[in-house]
């Protein structure tokens, strides 16, 4: 696959396709076992400081700190980056005006809603200012509203900064409505790429989720049901 750069792109595929395997190489978190990547122009094996420099990865399952307050927060996960302290403390303030939660900043993670500890997690990951924005199934256990709020923070934070945004998910709705190209993945293996339309044009069909499942050959309930003949 090949991103151009400023652009979101979704990684979609079914649990256990590849997908956070295939975002932690790329964040020079694990090596591959075969072949190569570049992100940013950095090899992912032999350049992988370099690599972790320009990209903020926020996992399906962030650890949190319960017992700091956001801002203390931050200005831990800013200092393992090793931002000067001005800078630092001048980021975390357009952070915490950008995601909307002035005045709780100093308040403890504990006392935070899933969707409030969410927003501090993308807020940590953006601290260190990534030119690539990795995120691995951003919506994961939210409610409707926190994934609608979620939602609406990828695209206002798409608006506003020049940067890549790279999303894993297994939700269509997720990648069709925040993603410029999609990648459907299956066993670790790139099935098709495209914008949303470019692939319902490839599978011939009219919408993306009936794209999917043509491209996943999941046409009819008895392969959604094949468990049941495994002895």
């Amino acid at each position: 696959m090949k991103i151009p750069y400023g652009k979101n792109y979704g990684l979609l595929g079914p649990n256990g396709a590849g997908k956070t395997t295939t975002v932690r190489i790329l964040n020079a978190i694990i090596k591959p076992t075969s072949g190569s990547a570049k992100v940013g122009g950095f090899d992912v094996v032999s350049q992988g400081i370099d690599v972790k420099k320009i990209c903020g990865f926020l996992p399906e399952s962030p650890g949190l700190y319960q017992k700091l307050t956001a801002k203390e927060f931050l200005e831990f996960i800013g200092e393992l980056y090793d931002i000067p302290k001005k800078m630092l403390s001048s980021r975390i303030i357009e952070l915490v005006e950008l995601f909307d939660f002035k005045g709780r900043e100093n308040d403890l993670l504990d006392t935070y809603s899933r969707g409030m500890k969410q927003k501090v997690c993308l807020c940590s990951t953006l601290i260190q200012d990534p030119k690539i924005i990795f995120l691995d199934e951003p919506t994961s256990n939210l409610d409707p509203a926190t994934t609608r709020m979620v939602k609406d923070l990828i695209l206002d934070l798409a608006k506003k900064a020049d940067k890549t945004i790279f999303i894993c998910t297994h939700l269509l709705d997720i990648a069709e409505e925040l993603c410029d190209m999609i990648g459907i993945i299956d066993r670790g293996i790139i099935k098709a790429e495209g914008s949303p339309q470019e692939i319902i044009s490839f599978a011939g069909s009219s919408n993306l989720e009936k794209a999917y499942l043509k491209i996943m050959n999941v046409s009819k309930i008895d392969d959604l049901l094949a468990w049941r003949d495994l002895k």
